[in-house]
């Protein structure tokens, strides 16, 4: 069992060594670094990068110091710019009910998308939600609370990515005939669909998949795994093109302490970076404020440098991962701002330019 983080990690570097023959004790070093904090995320990109995920800019500083002295040695280590992690999501129910056939043309799917009410992925994360609540005591929560039909409730297949994530998978479907034997590829399909999203490849967020109909073949030798995790994943992709893609962003929660001299240079440099001052209050009996407000972590980078800069020290700031919103824009439309985005993620990752079109995913009848 992992431990659950209030915070998750969202900025993340690729870290390389200057020599190549240091390459594994930096392996070595990053085992090391996991094992001593667990809030750090260590992967290997396919394209072979060695990626550290922290909670933000400071805690990374501090994990590739130790990383660099402590855990490899005094090797010379080279890393990137920060870049931040990014969730994909859904806006607005699917136009249509999307369509894949399988490799073999024997099988198929009706699947469509819709964003989970505000809140319910919170509640996923946090643990309110989760599958291994009773079933009929959940049903009942999500009708309480989200309005959900308690047919639909009760039918959930799933959440994903890796069974605990904040995207759920149910099954709207009657009297489907073998729907039962293929479940485990769906729900493989639907793991792997929600890890790796159709626009960028970054986890999915806030999407409930609904599985409307399917028709598979009499002979369970032509409805093998190989046949159906392909095609739900591509209806899954299909599904999620539909209904209004976006980009979500993680958003810092700022505590600032100040004197009332420095506020005007808090508010300059918030309002260059996008953040916005929710809230502010004097402490009693001193002239220090506290002044709260949210910044998306892209624009975090050098924030505190800028802020000390524009009060001449007097501003304190603290940052910690707060939550999610979703960034404003269409990432389908050419020039718009996720676009920018979704389209930098992607030739980072090495993937083809850009977002593959939806006529890849859908089948016509």
């Amino acid at each position: 069992r992992v431990m659950k983080f209030s915070v998750s990690p969202v900025v993340r570097v690729a870290v390389e060594c200057k020599h190549p023959s240091d390459l594994p004790k930096l392996v070595e070093g990053l085992k090391r670094l996991s094992k001593s904090d667990p809030m750090v995320q260590t992967t290997i990109e396919e394209s072979g990068e060695h990626i550290i995920a922290g909670a933000g800019e400071l805690h990374l500083e501090i994990c590739l110091k130790d990383l660099k002295e402590e855990y490899c040695g005094g090797i010379e280590l080279k890393t990137s710019d920060p870049v931040v992690s990014y969730r994909e999501t859904v806006t607005e129910l699917s136009n249509q009910i999307c369509l894949s056939k399988s490799p073999n043309k024997h099988n198929r799917m009706y699947v469509n998308a819709e964003p989970l009410k505000t809140g319910l992925p919170e509640d996923i994360d946090s643990g309110k939600v989760t599958d291994k609540d009773e079933p009929k005591a959940r049903a009942r929560y999500l009708a309480e609370t989200y309005e959900w039909d308690v047919n639909d409730a009760r039918k959930i297949w799933c959440f994903g990515p890796e069974n605990t994530g904040p995207n759920i998978l149910t099954d709207v479907s009657k009297g489907v005939q073998y729907l039962n034997e293929i479940k485990d590829s769906v729900v493989a399909a639907f793991n792997w669909a929600t890890k790796d999203g159709v626009m960028c490849e970054e986890n999915v967020r806030g999407v409930r998949f609904n599985i409307h109909d399917v028709t598979l073949h009499a002979d369970a030798i032509h409805r093998g795994g190989g046949q159906i995790i392909p095609t739900a994943r591509r209806v899954f992709y299909a599904a999620m093109l539909t209904a209004k893609p976006a980009l979500m962003e993680p958003v810092f929660l700022v505590e600032i302490q100040c004197p009332e001299s420095a506020m005007g240079g808090i508010y300059s440099v918030l309002n260059r970076r996008r953040g916005h001052v929710f809230a502010e209050e004097q402490k009693v009996g001193t002239p220090i404020y506290m002044v709260k407000a949210y910044l998306p972590v892209m624009e975090s980078f050098g924030f505190t440098a800028d802020l000390r800069s524009h009060t001449s020290g007097q501003a304190f700031p603290q940052c910690v991962f707060d939550h999610w919103q979703v960034l404003q824009g269409d990432p389908l439309e050419e020039g718009s701002k996720s676009n920018v985005i979704v389209l930098g993620i992607r030739k980072r990752k090495g993937l083809a330019e850009g977002i593959p079109p939806l006529d890849r995913y859908l089948d016509k009848l």
